[in-house]
């Protein structure tokens, strides 16, 4: 293996990982104040404000899968157990103490075990759960009426509001995980500029330098 400054992170895919995060926080500033935390926005507006970004990423959500799975990016999602534990105890202890990271990225995969379980489990069951809850709210008009449509929006309330406390919960850690091992600097820098320290093969390096010499730099 040789570790090289490599393009890893596209265009599109950047400004997909920085338009979702603005946009999760409007949801989650404006979701916040219709539960009457804040009244920072009146009701009625955030209201408009919260519908109109939450489709917004629905459909940011929907270019995003199909970029995924077009390119092929999808399977750095696909989760794995091997080397999960050392990992695991990384963060939950060797970090620290100053251990080094155990996970080295290389090419075909950037995020490592635990990394890759998390974001499976946001794609296929947390976001999914706050499309559908959210839909439901916003189509209640049309299917609830009666006691059995009152109970039924409590239930989906309760779990559109669970599942973005979790989504916050998810971001809380995100952010804190940046600030350890090298620094945040140097964790967000690869997101801005689409470059970081890979471990390649001979055969990706070659391949990479005949072909796509432009993603490759010196250093990072």
């Amino acid at each position: 293996m040789t570790n090289r400054c490599v393009k890893v992170y596209p265009r599109f895919e950047r400004f997909w990982h920085w338009a979702q995060m603005v946009l999760i926080m409007v949801l989650l500033f404006t979701g916040l104040g219709l539960n009457g935390l804040h009244s920072v926005i009146p009701f009625g507006p955030a209201v408009m404000l919260h519908t109109m970004t939450a489709l917004a990423l629905l459909a940011l959500w929907v270019f995003g899968a199909f970029w995924s799975f077009t390119t092929g990016t999808w399977r750095q999602f696909i989760p794995t157990t091997k080397g999960m534990i050392p990992v695991a105890r990384f963060y939950a202890y060797g970090v620290f103490k100053g251990e080094e990271h155990p996970y080295q990225k290389i090419f075909w995969r950037k995020h490592n075990p635990l990394q890759a379980a998390t974001y499976f489990a946001l794609k296929w069951f947390i976001f999914p759960a706050i499309w559908v809850t959210g839909l439901a709210y916003l189509s209640y008009n049309f299917w609830g009426n009666g006691s059995d449509g009152a109970r039924a929006l409590w239930v989906i309330s309760n779990l559109h509001l669970l599942t973005a406390y979790v989504i916050a919960a998810f971001i809380i850690v995100h952010v804190y995980l940046l600030t350890v091992g090298h620094g945040f600097r140097q964790h967000v820098k690869p997101m801005i500029t689409g470059y970081d320290d890979i471990d390649l093969t001979p055969e990706q390096e070659a391949y990479l330098e005949k072909n796509e010499p432009g993603r490759l730099k010196p250093e990072c």
